[in-house]
């Protein structure tokens, strides 16, 4: 399961008051929660990305040269995508007789090359981007939804998102396409692996009529509530197939809350400073739960400092395979922390586009670059780390800290707002040792050729396949490639 943007601190097994999430604090009760867990960048495209090749974004392509440290993902008018020389894990589980599906946000690409079942999945449910709009399908095409190769509607046209009320039944749907799919397969006694990508609590959040209105939290908070019931019926139903026992499930999110649209339409990052578009722990650690009835002890705390790619290598692991040997995995298996409690020493590197900005060693983090966003972009009201200015920490300009990286003691000082001395003694030791782990990573990395980089809106949603036999086929402009502009 992978949420879009939903916060640290939005569940209530991490502390939040409201406590409207039975369904996932159950999970955690009944399982292990992960409280050191990342994403592999804090934008939704190459986070997905990261977690289905087990790769760093700067090595599977899914970053920007165009400008230095820029965030970038794929909006309709990217020409890149999930290159065919990735290997991605449905590709893989195919191997060993898996029946893979996508439900809901694909979001590594929109172009026919790009469509997720030439890359492993054997169905999809659900529209290459977010649920952007309306838009007029002249100057820009609705955002198309996909059942498998065809279209079958567009957002706002076929599935209506009522933008005043914010009222739509797309979470319902997806949950009816999950509990069938999982029916089925257990019908016919196939493995499968199932990608529960729902895309609610993005902004323009979401939730269908019986959730309006019904949390503290206004909307965000109802459609957040509606993916709990959700993730409860679907854990419910494994139950009564009596499969659960057999099927591990994993809750995460592909990056921190998009403290843009918050309070409105944003969640909580707990603790943590700054949100989405950073490198900050607000925009990169995710509430995590792993579920497993039977093999993981329930009531399971896990310090293991965890990452989306490890989904990648654990998947392996539980259907008997290896990772590719051919290629840097930077996923790890993380078997022995779920089932063993065994913690595994490995490092956090935090990506903003092409850079490294910060990397966390243990309890410690160093953060190279720092940047929050622009002054430009500030002063008109784009605010990152809304309530939150921590001297030489947050910066709108991009700040280098190669020579005196700042260090954090995140057990001390989760929020970020405390640098250690540089003149201390423990500032001197822990950056020698992060900064062997820092050599070595710069030393073997490659970067993949740089997906994000050029737009054209003639490849637009205009007339994806099956447009035909719905009359919905629109004129595309001519190509006129340029360079993409990624602000932050």
């Amino acid at each position: 399961v992978l949420l879009t943007q939903m916060g640290w601190g939005d569940l209530g097994a991490f502390g939040e008051p409201s406590k409207e999430t039975p369904n996932l604090d159950q999970m955690a009760s009944e399982g292990m929660l992960f409280l050191d867990f990342y994403t592999a960048n804090p934008l939704c495209s190459p986070s997905r990305a990261a977690l289905l090749t087990g790769r760093l974004p700067v090595r599977n392509g899914f970053y920007t040269t165009n400008a230095h440290a820029r965030n970038a993902y794929t909006p309709q008018d990217i020409v890149g995508g999930i290159p065919d020389s990735e290997l991605l894990l449905p590709e893989l589980l195919k191997k060993a007789g898996y029946t893979n599906k996508i439900i809901g946000k694909w979001h590594l690409g929109h172009r026919p090359q790009f469509h997720p079942l030439k890359h492993g999945f054997d169905e999809w449910f659900g529209s290459p981007n977010c649920h952007f709009g309306p838009f007029d399908n002249r100057a820009l095409p609705n955002i198309p939804l996909y059942r498998d190769w065809e279209m079958i509607g567009r957002y706002y046209e076929d599935f209506k998102i009522d933008l005043k009320t914010g009222e739509a039944n797309l979470t319902q749907i997806y949950l009816q396409e999950a509990l069938d799919f999982i029916s089925k397969q257990q019908a016919s006694q196939q493995p499968f692996f199932l990608y529960w990508a729902i895309d609610a609590t993005h902004a323009p959040v979401y939730a269908s009529k019986q959730f309006l209105g019904t949390s503290q939290r206004g909307l965000y908070g109802d459609a957040v509530r509606e993916i709990d019931d959700s993730i409860g019926k679907i854990l419910k139903h494994l139950q009564k197939l009596g499969i659960s026992e057999n099927t591990f499930v994993f809750f995460t999110s592909d990056n921190g809350a998009a403290l843009i649209s918050a309070p409105r339409q944003g969640g909580s990052n707990g603790p943590f400073l700054c949100g989405k578009q950073t490198t900050f722990e607000g925009g990169m650690r995710e509430p995590a739960i792993a579920w497993w009835p039977g093999h993981i002890p329930a009531g399971g705390v896990s310090h293991q400092l965890g990452n989306v790619m490890d989904l990648f290598t654990t998947s392996l692991s539980l259907a008997g395979l290896q990772p590719p040997s051919d290629r840097q995995i930077d996923g790890i298996d993380l078997l022995p922390a779920v089932l063993q409690g065994k913690l595994i020493d490995r490092p956090i590197f935090y990506y903003r586009g092409n850079e490294m900005m910060a990397v966390r060693v243990g309890l410690y983090k160093a953060h190279y670059w720092t940047w929050s966003n622009s002054w430009e972009e500030y002063s008109k009201g784009i605010d990152f780390c809304p309530g939150q200015n921590v001297s030489r920490v947050t910066t709108h300009t991009q700040e280098e800290h190669t020579t005196l990286p700042l260090l954090f003691h995140l057990g001390r000082d989760p929020g970020e707002k405390y640098p250690l001395s540089f003149t201390s003694d423990e500032y001197q030791r822990i950056m020698e040792r992060i900064s062997v782990v820092v050599q070595q990573h710069k030393a073997t990395m490659v970067p993949g050729e740089p997906q994000l980089n050029v737009c054209d809106k003639a490849v637009m949603n205009w007339s994806p396949p099956g447009c035909e036999k719905l009359g919905k086929c629109l004129k595309a402009p001519k190509p006129d490639p340029k360079k993409c502009f990624w602000p932050h």
